[in-house]
């Protein structure tokens, strides 16, 4: 019986032997999957760290042309003002003198509308 038992032993081992290298090959390949998985999530956690400060160069190159623009907008905007506020003092001045040449040759010039009336009163 020792002899069968010489026969079988070998076996046995060669039998567990295979087991534990198969469960072992399994183990890496599963932990090679997780480890490949988890370096793939690195390099996008990296590449978007990376591309961060490209965006907000992006972002504030985009934000100083529109500041600029608005700017360039105003100051047209301001010296349309400018012009049309003196244009309406020059026009004011001009009204009052022919008003006041109406009244030194007698002639009662119309009464100034509404706007004008509130402007007077209130400024506004």
């Amino acid at each position: 019986m020792s002899e069968d038992w010489g026969a079988v032993l070998p076996v046995v081992g060669a039998l567990l032997g295979a087991l534990a290298l198969l469960a072992s090959g399994l183990f890496a390949a599963r932990a090679t999957r997780a480890a490949a998985r988890m370096t793939t999530e690195a390099q996008r956690a990296t590449a978007v760290a990376s591309a961060e400060p490209a965006q907000r160069q992006a972002d504030l190159a985009t934000f100083r042309e529109i500041r600029d623009g608005l700017e360039r907008k105003l100051e047209r905007h301001e010296t349309r003002i400018d012009s049309l506020t003196s244009l309406v003092r020059a026009f004011s001045w001009y009204v009052s003198e022919l008003t006041g040449q109406m009244r030194s040759h007698g002639i009662e010039p119309p009464a100034p509308p509404d706007r004008i009336v509130e402007y007077n009163r209130n400024g506004n």
